[in-house]
């Protein structure tokens, strides 16, 4: 499409308007008929500004505004009855009818466009006058197509209307309150101070416990057996053979009363591998521990 100055979209736009004078509009619509690029920037302007004319509503005039228009335009009173011309006789046949010269289209067309491209600086402050004119009724329309959007939008068109925006909010994920720390025991089991031989640790909460070895030395043939003693046992109950690895865990104390495991002695033996046969220590006790609390419940 060809390039156009201010000036003529600005003549296509008042065209739209319809704020060009009668000349100016003979003048548009002769660029239009010789250039349809020219005419389709019209016609963008129409469909721009066209629907603006769905938010004004049609208004009567009053009759006495009728009576002033009538007034000024010398049309008031009564008015004379029209008369038509008598129709032209008709010719003979014979005569001659001379046809009209042929007319130039290129040169009239050139002469048109040349006309359209110059503008007298009167004419062009008359249109700027009326464009701005247009603009701002252009933009009250606007501000009130806004307004009507945000207050009242059953009232547009469903074209105008603004489209309904779906937010989804996620609610934050509930933080989990931190866990309440859990009372803790640890026994030594060795035979002087200066020689630990395992770390026994028993968690409060689930009787569970786990026996670290620190300097005890394996014995060929021969396994380490865990046993808790107290007063309130009958005897001796083993919990199990401590393993070759470096830790060795068991629930054996679930079935235990807490004051029980508390204050009871634990002691490690020499066993046959595998532990004792019978249930009953056999070995010599090597190892010996009372468990002290190291990390207090939670209150």
């Amino acid at each position: 499409m060809m390039a156009y100055s201010e000036d003529h979209i600005a003549l296509a736009a008042e065209y739209a308007l319809g704020t060009l004078d009668a000349e100016e509009r003979v003048q548009v619509e002769a660029m239009m008929s010789v250039d349809k690029d020219f005419a389709a920037v019209v016609e963008a302007w129409e469909r721009k500004l066209g629907v603006l004319n769905q938010m004004v509503g049609l208004v009567e005039p009053r009759p006495e505004v009728w009576e002033k228009i009538r007034a000024a335009t010398g049309l008031a009173g009564t008015q004379e009855a029209i008369v038509h011309p008598e129709a032209p006789q008709p010719v003979a046949a014979e005569t001659a009818v001379a046809e009209p010269p042929a007319v130039d289209r290129s040169n009239i067309d050139s002469a048109t466009l040349d006309r359209s491209s110059v503008i007298d600086f009167s004419v062009q402050a008359k249109r700027w006058r009326g464009v701005a004119t247009g603009m701002t009724a252009i933009a009250a329309m606007l501000v009130a197509l806004i307004a009507v959007q945000a207050y009242r939008p059953e009232l547009l068109p469903s074209s105008l209307r603004p489209k309904a925006v779906q937010q989804v909010v996620q609610a934050p994920a509930p933080v989990a309150p931190p866990a309440a720390a859990q009372a803790q025991y640890v026994a030594l089991l060795q035979t002087d101070a200066a020689s630990p031989a395992f770390i026994l640790t028993v968690d409060a909460a689930t009787k569970n416990f786990t026996v670290r070895k620190v300097g005890a030395e394996p014995q060929a043939g021969k396994s380490y057996e865990l046993w808790i003693v107290s007063d309130k046992l009958q005897r001796p109950r083993s919990l199990g053979v401590i393993g070759s690895n470096d830790f060795t865990s068991r629930a054996a104390l679930a079935a235990y009363d807490p004051a029980v495991v508390n204050q009871a002695t634990f002691a490690v033996t020499v066993e046959p591998e595998g532990g004792s046969p019978t249930g009953v220590a056999t070995g010599p006790i090597v190892f010996t521990g009372k468990l002290i609390e190291t990390v207090p419940p939670a209150r």
